[in-house]
């Protein structure tokens, strides 16, 4: 096209006159929404351009951003409580606006009151008299369709990695923010999921179950991933008076000792949804306490629970959150049960306060409430209750159109294409890689995981220098059966050591699984299986003493592992053990005239069957093994052992029964404590390697699972009982001191005790070699104090050994750590 001159000056012109409108057509308006009264963010506050569909919500910490168009020439600010304000966008292409809110009605100063003096205490004994009758665990049945939407993203991405090689395949996801996030930076999309599922509560006999209609999920294709997606691993009930997030227990502001850990102010009155409501604002009444600071509205008359919204305050004592934030909304059901609508939880991990996090956004909305109708007995099968429907991984677009109870948005459409396209890039493969490789020890080369790394080096007297190499199939070999194994060579004894392993899944709900191996090494009986107390280079280099009181173990186990129902384990093996002594302690024994014989080894086969049961409990299944995610009630233990004489050459018959019971106690605001009580009891004559050999420690890593201060193989039992108590004062102490407030270590103490005896035809079987004994002279015990959470990660003991003191060979204080990833 050719233009003329005078065409040409007029589009000057016109471009003159239209620059201005192009070059601010857009304007990126962000800032901070505080509450005019006490300067304090404001979470959660609604912004809305005028003339616009286009809104935002600030986050935890008050912040927002939002990006106006030519058409939005202000922006509505409106919060529950407080007055609806308008302030005017400049035509600039970015705008920082801080915004402060102005309360309805006058908040009550902060003052120290006389019992019936705060009016917002008046409501609060109200709603501790209605408690009971507004929580719906206290209704005999309901039922409801439930949506669930998780995802996970990189955020606070620096922008030198932004711009890197790395990223650079998928630049277009930092162009292409949804203004209706509540996030500031730019972030990285790594896991979305959805879940549509029924669930079905009956009060007595107590019963939950979910079944899981639809779920999709980026990048996964996996059952057991899916029913984590489901309503019933993601409860945090407000009307429990202690729940636990992250590991740590956490006041509700509506427990029954609510005056004791929060401070409440009533804020104004107001209509919602029909109901007159008081608007009640909260606050811990101690610095670092875990409790959270936020506003409820409790419904006049009945005195339910009709919205929340907390926050964790920036002090609390907790670690790689940076903050962590709830929403909740109730309805009203049949005119006289309130039921949970709606629950959005967002939390940001990070390390650091400005590295690269990980930014988590959970919403749940609730519908189709059916109470007091309940279903048939035989509906509810107490050994499966989560079901994933066969054909909710393959949904089609328009069934989910018609299940999701809100619309995703259009960033949220893009983002499972953007995952996929994510998890091919080395950034996360590097980081998903090397996380696996910490957390398990394995490197996967295609069908191979090569591991555990910490053990391919290792030292000891016996064996000198000591080199293992070992791995396992990985998934992409299958996931349905895995073989594993390891060889080993001691270049002092110069001998070969090696374990074959196998096992495959029958089915994984109810679990079942089956696993056969044959290990052929070198072994301390009795020792704690924990990660710093196995045969690698961290027990080595931290050793207090030679290790020399090795035994030869060959072991041939076949083990058959199912659930009878969720949260009772069945566990049936068969062992055959033949145990050969190092030339160092050989077995001895006297015979009828007194003279001392050898024993070249002991054959001891046997079966054992164990029950473990752990009321709701709950599991993430990986293939071929699975998580225990915990449960809040105790875990029992009960195992059987019989001694098969005669059969595969079996040395002796005996009957050994064993009794365990494990519990974590939460004492708050004193923390908590966690105990674990075993007693067992062995019926016939054995020798001492098949007694009960309590897991000593002669290395200076404090291990939870052993006495710490009794040396390997110095006591011996047919019949015991032991407590290993710890108490965790999760910061109690220390954060009542400015100093170490900042530097959030947290206080602990621990007992442990041993009472045991040896029948005295067990001990003639074979002379107990030298430092081995019987707890002849009362019970063994030991305590610790110790401090945790030092920058973040170390744990330190101080430990005292209390009794058998006489012995010059055992020491009567010492100095522990280890490393621990804890919140």
């Amino acid at each position: 096209m050719v233009f003329r001159t005078r065409n040409i000056k007029y589009l000057y012109v016109a471009c003159g006159l239209l620059w201005p409108l192009i070059s601010f057509s857009q304007t990126v308006i962000s800032g901070k929404v505080y509450d005019a009264r006490t300067r304090e963010p404001m979470p959660f506050v609604n912004l809305l351009l005028k003339n616009t569909t286009i809104g935002t919500s600030s986050d935890y910490n008050g912040n927002y951003k939002i990006t106006a168009n030519a058409n939005a020439d202000s922006i509505l600010v409106s919060y529950v409580g407080y007055k609806d304000t308008a302030y005017l966008i400049k035509k600039h292409p970015t705008q920082e606006l801080n915004i402060f809110l102005e309360p309805k009605s006058s908040e009550l100063a902060e003052v120290t009151v006389h019992p019936g003096e705060n009016p917002a205490w008046r409501i609060m004994r109200k709603v501790m008299d209605h408690k009971e009758q507004n929580d719906p665990h206290k209704i005999e049945s309901y039922q409801y369709e439930v949506y669930n939407k998780i995802e996970f993203d990189l955020n606070n991405i620096s922008p030198k990695v932004e711009k890197g090689k790395l990223l650079k395949p998928v630049n277009f996801i930092f162009n292409n923010i949804d203004s209706s996030n509540i996030k500031e930076k730019p972030y990285l999309p790594v896991f979305i999921s959805e879940a549509s599922s029924d669930y079905y509560f009956r009060k007595n006999p107590r019963f939950k179950k979910e079944v899981i209609k639809a779920t999709k999920l980026s990048g996964f294709k996996n059952q057991s991933v899916a029913q984590f997606t489901g309503d019933m691993y993601q409860d945090i009930d407000i009307y429990k008076n202690v729940f636990v997030i992250f590991g740590q227990a956490f006041n509700s502001p509506i427990s029954y000792n609510w005056n004791i850990f929060y401070k409440y102010y009533l804020v104004d009155s107001m209509t919602i949804n029909g109901h007159w409501c008081y608007q009640i604002r909260f606050k811990p009444k101690h610095k670092q306490e875990f409790a959270f600071s936020g506003n409820m509205w409790i419904a006049d008359t009945s005195f339910a629970l009709i919205r929340l919204e907390m926050t964790l305050p920036n002090d609390i004592n907790i670690n790689f959150i940076q903050g962590f934030s709830v929403i909740e909304e109730y309805t009203l059901v049949d005119n006289t049960y309130w039921m949970q609508s709606k629950n959005k939880l967002i939390v940001d991990f990070a390390l650091d306060k400005n590295g690269t996090g990980l930014y988590g956004r959970k919403t749940t909305l609730y519908r189709n409430f059916v109470v007091n109708q309940p279903k048939d007995d035989k509906f509810y099968n107490i050994t499966n209750n989560i079901k994933v429907e066969d054909s909710a991984e393959q949904r089609s677009a328009k069934y989910w159109d018609s299940i999701r109870q809100e619309p995703l948005s259009k960033n949220e459409k893009n983002i499972y294409k953007m995952v996929d396209t994510v998890q091919t890039l080395p950034i996360y493969r590097h980081t998903y890689n090397g996380t696996v490789l910490l957390l398990t020890g394995y490197k996967t080369f295609g069908d191979f995981d090569m591991g555990p790394v910490a053990d391919f080096y290792s030292y000891n007297t016996v064996e000198g220098n000591r080199l293992r190499f070992g791995g396992r199939t990985s998934n992409k070999f299958s996931q349905r059966y895995e073989f594993n194994g390891y060889a080993a060579y001691g270049f002092l004894d110069e001998r070969m050591k090696y374990h074959l392993g196998f096992k495959t899944l029958l089915n994984k709900n109810p679990w079942q699984l089956i696993a056969a191996s044959y290990t052929d090494d070198l072994q301390i009986l009795g020792r704690s299986d924990d990660l710093f107390g196995r045969d690698n280079i961290l027990a080595s280099i931290l050793s207090r003493a030679p290790v020399t009181n090795l035994t030869r173990v060959q072991e041939a186990r076949v083990t058959y592992d199912r659930d009878i129902f969720t949260g009772l384990e069945f566990r049936l093996s068969f062992i055959n053990r033949i145990y050969t002594p190092m030339e160092n302690n050989p077995y001895n024994f006297l015979d009828n005239t007194g003279q001392i014989l050898t024993k070249s080894n002991i054959h001891a086969p046997a079966i054992q069957f164990s029950l473990n049961f752990s009321y709701d409990d709950k599991y993430v299944i990986a293939n071929l093994s699975r998580i225990d995610v915990g449960t809040r009630y105790p875990t029992l233990l009960f195992r059987y052992t019989a001694g098969l004489q005669g059969i595969f050459q079996g040395d002796y018959q005996y009957h050994k029964i064993v009794l365990g019971l494990s519990y974590t106690m939460h004492v708050n605001p004193f923390g908590d404590t966690r105990f674990y009580l075993e007693a067992g009891k062995i019926f016939g004559a054995v020798p001492y390697p098949l007694m009960e050999l309590p897991p000593g420690n002669e290395t200076y890593i404090y291990d939870e699972n052993a006495f710490n201060m009794m040396n390997y193989y110095e006591f011996a039992s047919d019949q015991y009982f032991s407590a290993n108590i710890e108490h965790h004062f999760e910061g109690y102490f220390f954060n009542k001191v400015p100093f170490f407030r900042k530097l959030k270590w947290r206080e602990l103490a621990g007992y442990k005790t041993l009472i045991g005896s040896v029948n005295p035809q067990s001990q003639q079987l074979l002379l107990f070699p030298q430092g081995l004994r019987a707890l002849s002279n009362g019970p063994y015990s030991e305590a610790d104090v110790g401090i945790e959470n030092i920058l973040r990660f170390i744990r330190v003991d101080a430990l005292w050994r209390l009794s058998y003191l006489n012995d010059p060979n055992v020491s009567h204080f010492a100095i522990m750590g280890t490393l621990q990833l804890i919140f």
